[in-house]
């Protein structure tokens, strides 16, 4: 009989009041931030496991699953405070990115950061206590909390290629270590892959080197944090399912009102017409949360496939502002069918904003100086910690040009409009593609809650107008993705996302009855039901000779200008553009438009 998965062990322990949520008050005290019920839930299993719970392992292994803005990192930062307490003082952070080590850092060591998660002033069983980052863990003193951050990729050499002040394997001899591995699924990507020669290779001495740390101490403890676990994949829920303490994904959080709520803004556009688009409907949120004494400052994301395609649209993005005109913003006024553009508009209207004044307005908080690309794989610390904090007031930014680099370990909360700048799909089998599922989870990351309230009695950090649809607040809780109308491309983003951090369901077996009368037909007792077969194609039996790539159609697809809106996580029928597909043959046309067509290409 398959072992019971551990979270779901702990749920019945919670739901029969065996373990108390109750948050413990050294965590409590050495936190800088509230913690919210979920997260007294995942400190309360955490301690539970740790000290009375009958079957722990030693070495203890545990994974919280937990949805892109939750707050993994200070469950983090409370699990070393009550670790400590137990007697730990060596820790080591190890993820795949030296982007999250840098963002990491701001949260354990810069006290005067915004990021930071501990309190001003540490202080455990009544001594104070500091958080350092050290090297190794030699000479360090037992008093402080002692943080060797590294990439798993950097930890492994360091290790089998020993330097001069560099952590070495004797370091872990006869010292407790505690293991914290952020965005772990990276490792689960491994395992679930079938890997061979040089690429097995390269796994299994990463992984030995972690196991190699771990096994060192039987008092040793790893945690493992992800927002995407994959347990559908038999490897990864195997390899899980006696460590899976906590689960906490996406659905959960936005049901519990955590997350914004996330819409999708359809329009038939070119790229930079769309990115205008975005650009209006953020300055509409900002002028909302004006209007109610808030000043908070909604940021864009233009999303390209390419470094050099992003370059290109920033450029065009730079000259679309400096050129803007009143034709620009007339024609993203007149599309039809976007009643959260119409809305703005209407906002403008009453708020005395003329056509004029809103280019002026445009122009002034987007322009150059306000832009920012983290495309570069030079990019500075500095940059990391200004992309890291743009919800600070002398933050000026309001657009990001990125491709990739953003996908993990981006922690900001006034992301409120994304723009997708190209067109493109890579769906297989009616299924979501690497692409789709990578836009999705950032889309999810982008959905975090930025807190704020216009009333006392109102919580501060979670949706306050679900049930007032009228109330124009609710467009400050809402994350618009702006992509190309393309109903398939829609339909496949909302499919990766109701699947991001979702448990499948379980598989059943249904008995189907045959009627009687049926059984007795001659169909039933005689008939025969063909199955194809399919054959591997053998290349060899292919012809060499292959027909050179002429393109015999060209094809040319007219903007028509149309939009639509759909709620994401909710069933709704996209409805498709009425296009029309005429054809031509050149060689009917007039030789007069021919030399007319050929004069626009330079090289004639």
């Amino acid at each position: 009989m398959a072992e019971e998965r551990l979270d779901k062990t702990f749920d019945v322990l919670v739901e029969n009041e065996v373990i108390e949520l109750v948050l413990p008050d050294n965590i409590k005290q050495n936190l800088r931030y509230e913690a919210r019920p979920y997260q007294i839930e995942a400190f309360a299993r955490f301690t539970y496991y740790l000290n009375k719970y009958k079957h722990r392992r030693k070495p203890s292994q545990l994974l919280f699953h937990m949805a892109t803005g939750s707050g993994k990192t200070l469950i983090m930062a409370g699990a070393i405070v009550e670790l400590y307490k137990m007697g730990y003082r060596n820790f080591i952070f190890f993820v795949n990115t030296d982007t999250i080590i840098r963002k990491t850092k701001e949260n354990f060591l810069n006290s005067a950061s915004l990021k930071y998660l501990f309190a001003q002033q540490i202080n455990i069983n009544n001594q104070p206590v500091t958080v350092r980052e050290v090297d190794n863990f030699e000479s360090v003193n037992d008093n402080d909390i002692n943080i060797h951050f590294s990439t798993i990729q950097g930890l492994h050499s360091r290790l089998n290629t020993p330097r001069e002040n560099s952590v070495t394997f004797e370091d872990f001899a006869n010292k407790k270590i505690v293991l914290i591995s952020d965005e772990a699924h990276h490792v689960n990507s491994l395992t679930k892959q079938k890997l061979t020669g040089e690429e097995l290779e390269v796994e299994r001495s990463w992984e030995n080197t972690i196991t190699r740390i771990f096994d060192s101490n039987s008092d040793n403890v790893m945690l493992e944090f992800t927002a995407t676990l994959e347990l559908s994949h038999p490897s990864v829920a195997a390899k899980y399912n006696s460590k899976l303490l906590f689960d906490y994904d996406l659905k959960k959080f936005r049901e519990d009102g955590y997350s914004k709520e996330v819409k999708t803004l359809q329009a038939d556009l070119e790229a930079v017409d769309r990115a205008l688009e975005g650009i209006i409907v953020s300055q509409y949120k900002k002028k909302v949360f004006s209007k109610y004494g808030l000043l908070i400052k909604p940021v864009v994301m233009m999303k390209s496939k390419t470094t050099a395609e992003s370059a290109e649209m920033e450029q065009q993005f730079k000259d679309k502002i400096q050129n803007l005109s009143e034709t620009d913003i007339n024609k993203i006024k007149g599309l039809k069918g976007n009643e959260t553009l119409q809305k703005a508009f209407q906002f403008f209207e009453e708020s005395k904003i003329s056509t004029a004044n809103l280019i002026d307005e445009l122009k002034d908080d987007f322009s150059v100086d306000k832009i920012i690309s983290v495309n570069s794989k030079n990019d500075t610390d500095e940059k990391q910690i200004v992309i890291n904090t743009l919800e600070a007031k002398d933050n000026e930014y309001r657009v990001v040009f990125a491709v990739d680099k953003l996908n993990e370990g981006w922690d900001v909360l006034n992301l409120y409009d994304i723009v997708r700048l190209y067109e493109t799909r890579d769906s297989k089998g009616g299924k979501p593609g690497k692409t789709t599922v990578q836009e999705a989870q950032l889309i999810g990351r982008g959905a975090r809650y930025f807190p704020f309230k216009i009333s006392e009695e109102q919580p501060l950090d979670q949706r306050k107008f679900d049930a007032d649809l009228e109330n124009e607040m609710r467009i400050c809780e809402e994350l618009h993705y702006h992509c190309s109308h393309n109903p398939r491309y829609i339909q496949e983003l909302n499919t990766a996302l109701q699947e991001i951090g979702i448990v499948p369901r379980e598989k059943k077996e249904v008995f189907l009855e045959l009627k009687d009368d049926f059984k007795e037909s001659k169909f039933y007792k005689t008939g025969f039901v063909f199955i194809n077969k399919k054959v591997e194609n053998d290349p060899q039996l292919n012809f060499e000779y292959q027909e050179p790539a002429i393109r015999k159609k060209h094809e040319y697809k007219l903007r028509t200008m149309a939009t639509a809106e759909s709620i994401i996580f909710t069933e709704q029928e996209t409805k498709q553009v009425d296009r029309k597909t005429q054809s031509y043959k050149p060689i009917l046309w007039e030789k007069v438009i021919l030399k007319k067509a050929m004069s626009k290409i330079p090289f004639y």
